[in-house]
């Protein structure tokens, strides 16, 4: 290069990029995301089932698996089941059938998993922890209350003398050391109520037919009826009330229809 002369140097235009419009998002078929949902529901399932297999000492059904729908479909349940309570107490009322009978046989025919606890514990505290479970009851305005509150979950009447000595000779047991004892064994009875002298079953039947005395402590002695499951058709799984064409509330007198079909 000669001398003087001016070095010139090529200078590269920056490129410019070109700029890619926005694509839509690709449209994917309803049957498509319905299988993914069923495949990660079946994913999810599996691994319950290995967990529960591997570490479990009872394996369970997929059906016992409870997925997060069916907790929120429980939690509501409850909910509406609280405020049905609420309503049918509040709820202003025509002047009661007068009472027949000192003496009420109340049975739990429903209830699992969709009552709200107050629920529970009102059935509990009447000894009904199980469904298809009998009690024998005073009738008392305290009483009938609590029965408006778990209205849908049991039906009740006034037991006629058979009624109560079928039950009490075929499904009477006391408990013992935590055991169920049948009340085959006088003794038992003896030592347990003789001090308010009742001595064999034949005083126990009598005591809860007349509502004695010692009616209470016959109840405490008593463990509560496990009645068998009825037959297809005897009752229809309607919460409505016995006089609405139900299967819940007061049947009066008919209650002995149904002892006879679930003693």
């Amino acid at each position: 290069m000669a001398e003087g002369e001016a070095k010139v140097v090529a200078v590269e235009e920056p490129k410019v990029m070109a700029v890619e419009e926005p694509k839509g998002l690709d449209y994917i078929p309803e049957v498509i995301l319905k299988k993914r949902k069923n495949r990660d529901e079946l994913a999810f399932i599996r691994k319950k089932q290995l967990e529960l297999g591997n570490f479990g000492k009872k394996k369970k059904k997929v059906a016992d698996i409870k997925r997060p729908e069916d907790f929120v479909l429980e939690f509501r349940a409850k909910e509406i089941d609280l405020i049905r309570m609420k309503q049918r107490v509040k709820r202003p009322r025509a002047t009661p059938p007068p009472v027949k009978s000192n003496l009420v046989f109340i049975i739990r025919i429903q209830g699992k998993n969709d009552m709200h606890p107050k629920t529970k514990k009102v059935l509990n505290s009447m000894q009904l922890r199980s469904t298809f479970t009998g009690v024998f009851a005073k009738a008392t305005d305290g009483l009938f209350q609590k029965l408006l509150k778990v209205q849908p979950y049991v039906t009740y009447g006034y037991p006629n003398g058979k009624s109560v000595k079928d039950l009490i000779f075929k499904k009477g047991y006391t408990i013992i050391e935590g055991n169920p004892v049948p009340l085959t064994d006088n003794n038992i009875i003896e030592q347990a109520l003789g001090e308010h002298g009742i001595f064999c079953i034949e005083d126990i039947v009598n005591e809860i037919a007349r509502v004695g005395d010692h009616f209470r402590e016959v109840m405490r002695f008593l463990g509560p009826l496990k009645l068998n499951k009825p037959e297809a058709g005897v009752l229809h799984g309607k919460k409505q009330d016995f006089s609405d064409g139900g299967d819940t509330g007061n049947r009066e007198d008919k209650i002995n229809d149904l002892i006879i079909k679930m003693n």
